[in-house]
């Protein structure tokens, strides 16, 4: 109502600037008959389009557009490589030759011009200008005053979002993210705001003590679930069918069970998102600039040497575990053979966009693999991207990239696949534009990630609940695949299945597989990706057949007196 009331009174492209939040969403106005498609700045909601025998076809899932009879498309091998790749298929791309996401912050408009159909897609808003605004005008004001700034900014973004005439709740990890958003929710909430959390058995892969303590500081109405076997196999179960195209954050699966988790008690939860491509949270982001600086004054045959040797030390899992284990406390990694076998990547990197590259990189070599594909996706270049120093650079190509493709895909399918809205108070357009404006040192200062949001957090939990190392949601993937899903994994990849279907070599995935068992280190993300592109093709071709099975209707052109919601005849 209100978006619709907006055009009418300020038109589109004036009621996209006022517009907060996230949405896509679809408007034909019959006096001009022109379509136009928009979707919000940071892509929070999906929005797919394309042209099939003469239809043009839009929806929020893909699964829509597949099930009219005009589709026809097949699947792209080059976005398949890319996928395996970077563990989603990165935009404007989707899985299938001739459809695209529409990219965030961008609208679409579809109409004629004589017989042709023209489609122009333009920003209405775009990270670039932000950053150009925020170089014109820098935040130079103290740390106080930038922490009552943000605490301003946030409070607000997250008030905003706790307007709703249902139940609401929040994910609750126990991280700088998550904390901040429960905080001020409980600060301008009347009641215990209700928060969820999923633990795992094994410890070094469980956050819920964590949750647990911020949530008993700040007096929220806690629930809380730890995961089983039965509980992962029965996630793992669905998660082909969950995603519109494959996706493979292994993430994805206790996405999906906190959302289940929050549905049973709430229908709106907000969602921490947002704040490690804004504020400098990935470990990338403080030591790949330094790690670089350092290497590029190596020459690039010596540091390839080094590489090699690192690689061959990484395939040693065991030797590594040892000499983790013998380092002091504060410099233990977790999974130190797969982050080894990372940093021998890097090290062989050519350049800094190499280095990045490099370090979102799934697996690094999926053509072996994909029969007639070939990767193809590199990070964004561009003058204002060149302009940006090495840490600054690496969070604007992840809020263009990671952020949109990755994080805020898995949330939205994993809490839409139990009708729980997952809102993203950090991803308010007018956070970003204030962390655009903080220098990088209010940022990162003194090694540590997220500076002025942990001296936000301050004022609503003490520090001491805080200390202690980001752990991501993350699963012990090898352990699972060698173990509960093992026979999963071995339906999947039989060889004659994979042969029948053309798209995968039944060998190399042999090799892939045996490299896993013998516990290579990082093999596990390669292995897990192509486990879930086949159960993504699992689950398209049962929706397939039984869309046909209901509908009785073969497959043909569409003429425009078939028009059906969410399609233009052209």
């Amino acid at each position: 109502e209100v978006m619709l009331a907006s055009i009418e009174e300020w038109g589109i492209e004036a009621s996209l600037e006022r517009f907060i939040g996230m949405f896509a969403f679809a408007l034909w106005d019959r006096e001009t008959r022109t379509l136009t498609l928009a979707r919000d700045r940071f892509g929070i909601k999906p929005l797919y389009y394309g042209t099939q025998a003469g239809v043009f076809l839009f929806g929020s899932e893909l699964s829509a557009l597949a099930a009219h009879p005009a589709f026809g498309a097949e699947i792209d091998r080059d976005a398949l490589a890319d996928f395996l790749r970077m563990s989603y298929v990165p935009a404007p791309r989707t899985i299938y030759t001739g459809i695209r996401k529409l990219r965030p912050g961008h609208a679409l408009t579809v109409c004629r011009d004589g017989d042709a159909v023209v489609l122009d897609e333009r920003p209405y808003w775009s990270l670039e200008a932000t950053v150009a605004a925020a170089r014109a005008d820098p935040f130079t004001g103290t740390d106080d005053a930038a922490a009552d700034a943000l605490d301003a900014v946030l409070r607000d973004a997250v008030r905003l979002r706790m307007i709703a005439d249902v139940p609401l709740g929040a994910f609750l990890s126990g991280g700088i993210d998550s904390s901040l958003v429960v905080a001020l929710m409980q600060a301008q909430a009347s009641q215990p705001v209700k928060t969820f959390t999923i633990g795992f058995a094994d410890a070094a892969y469980d956050e819920s003590p964590h949750a647990r303590a911020v949530a008993a500081h700040l007096g929220t109405d806690h629930t809380e679930l730890t995961l089983g076997s039965a509980d992962v196999l029965s996630g793992v179960a669905q998660l082909g069918a969950m995603y519109d195209e494959p996706f493979g954050d292994s993430s994805a699966l206790p996405t999906f069970l906190v959302s289940a988790l929050a549905r049973d008690h709430v229908t709106v939860s907000l969602s921490g998102d947002g704040g490690d491509e804004l504020f400098g949270g990935y470990n990338r982001h403080l030591e790949a600039p330094r790690l670089w600086r350092a290497l590029a004054r190596v020459p690039l045959g010596a540091r390839r040497a080094a590489a090699r040797a690192l690689g061959a030390l990484a395939r040693r899992p065991d030797l590594v575990d040892r000499l983790n284990a013998s380092a002091p406390a504060r410099l233990r990694v977790r999974t130190p053979a797969t982050k080894l076998a990372k940093l021998a990547g890097v090290v062989a990197a050519s350049s800094e966009n190499d280095v990045y590259r490099r370090l979102v990189t799934v697996w690094d070599a999926p053509e072996g693999i994909v029969r007639g594909g070939q990767a193809t996706w590199a990070p964004p270049s561009a003058p204002w991207l060149d302009a940006l120093g090495g840490a600054e650079r690496m969070m604007a190509l992840d809020a263009l990239t990671y952020l949109p493709d990755d994080i805020l895909t898995k949330v939205d399918r994993a809490s839409m696949a139990v009708s729980l809205e997952a809102r993203v108070p950090l991803l308010d357009h007018r956070v970003a534009a204030l962390a655009w404006r903080l220098p990088l040192a209010m940022k990162i200062r003194d090694g540590e990630k997220k500076w002025l949001l942990r001296r936000v957090l301050d004022r609503y939990v003490p520090r001491a609940i805080m200390e202690r190392p980001k752990m991501g949601f993350a699963l012990p993937l090898g352990d699972l695949l060698r173990g509960p899903l093992r026979p999963w994994a071995d339906d999947l990849l039989a060889p004659d299945r994979l042969d029948a279907d053309g798209l995968l070599d039944p060998a190399a995935v042999a090799r892939l597989r045996a490299d896993h068992d013998a516990g290579h280190p990082a093999v596990e993300y390669g292995l897990w990706n192509v486990l879930m592109f086949q159960a993504w093709r699992d689950a398209t071709r049962t929706e397939a057949a039984a869309s046909v099975g209901a509908s009785g209707r073969d497959l043909r052109v569409a003429s425009p007196s078939d028009a059906l919601p969410g399609e233009v005849p052209l």
